[in-house]
């Protein structure tokens, strides 16, 4: 039986591939995801953190990537929600499931592919 990675596992690679194949565009991390102290949550809600905003931002093209695993991710209410808002306000918010899928959602954005 295969194992399936983690979400973080898919993520990683797709961040990688992206940095080494559109190195002049940025690409970062929403930090909206893990287990924490509830002091350090409440820290963070104050800070301005929501829950549901998608793993992943590149600014230049206005694209948010929602990773999940290739097997078993789950899009919950709250980032639909997200999501919905964020395309009424004309960016572009792709759910990847896996690095793979990830990568030819975005080859298909490139907007500097031929």
């Amino acid at each position: 039986m295969t194992r399936v990675r983690t979400e973080h596992e898919e993520q990683r690679e797709f961040v990688s591939w992206f940095r080494q194949t559109y190195r002049p565009v940025r690409i970062f991390a929403i930090p909206n995801g893990e287990q924490r102290a509830k002091t350090t949550g409440m820290r963070l809600k104050v800070e301005g953190v929501v829950a549901g905003v998608p793993d992943l931002f590149i600014p230049a093209w206005n694209v948010w990537v929602e990773m999940k695993r290739t097997k078993g991710g789950v899009v919950s209410a709250v980032q639909d929600d997200w999501h919905q808002y964020l395309r009424s306000i004309g960016q572009t918010v792709i759910i990847a499931y896996g690095s793979a899928d990830a990568k030819e959602q975005i080859k298909g954005l490139d907007p500097h592919a031929a």
